[in-house]
């Protein structure tokens, strides 16, 4: 009985993530959890990497 608890469980959680991304990507977030995401051009650089910054040599 408490396999059939926990399979429970983590499906539930696993649905609820699904849910949550799909709705991000419905309201149009490109980089899902990033702080960022309403400004991030979704090109593969995050809005919190600033472009016009010098490299940290």
């Amino acid at each position: 009985m408490e396999n059939v608890i926990i399979i429970v469980l983590v499906s539930v959680i696993i649905v609820a993530v699904v849910i949550s991304l799909f709705r991000a990507k419905k309201r149009g977030e490109t980089c899902i959890g990033c702080p960022y995401c309403k400004q991030c051009s979704g090109k593969g650089a995050c809005g919190s990497e600033k472009p016009n910054q010098p490299p940290n040599n």
